[in-house]
């Protein structure tokens, strides 16, 4: 039987923390700074793993990588929150979304040969 990718057990990065009216989505990244470009390029330990061209300094890798999300997501920065790894390559990050919408983002990088489909 395949997973239903809008199940969260299908992405083992994605996952909903806390209770309502305040629980989030959460999103685990494994980040790889001072890449030529930023881009989805598979799997580490569960996480999805980006590589990211900014340097880890003063904070500008997780800026960038907050614009990347913003700009992949088509949502607003204001509505991603880094939750914890301020300077650890494994971060998390809240997603002011719905589940059905980051999967559905998920779907298209493993249709389009961006991401190997889970597990790998």
């Amino acid at each position: 039987m395949k997973n239903d990718p809008h199940i969260p057990a299908a992405w083992p990065c994605l996952r909903l923390e806390g209770k309502a009216p305040r629980q989030r989505l959460i999103i685990d990244l494994s980040v790889s700074p001072n890449a030529k470009r930023t881009e989805v390029v598979g799997w580490h330990d569960g996480a999805l793993r980006v590589r990211l061209a900014a340097p880890p300094v003063d904070g500008a890798a997780n800026d960038a990588l907050r614009r990347w999300l913003a700009t992949e997501l088509k949502l607003p920065q204001s509505s991603i929150e880094l939750v914890r790894g301020a300077t650890a390559r494994r971060k998390q990050w809240a997603l002011d979304s719905t589940m059905a919408h980051v999967c559905g983002w998920m779907d298209r990088l493993v249709q389009t040969g961006q991401l190997p489909p889970w597990p790998p």
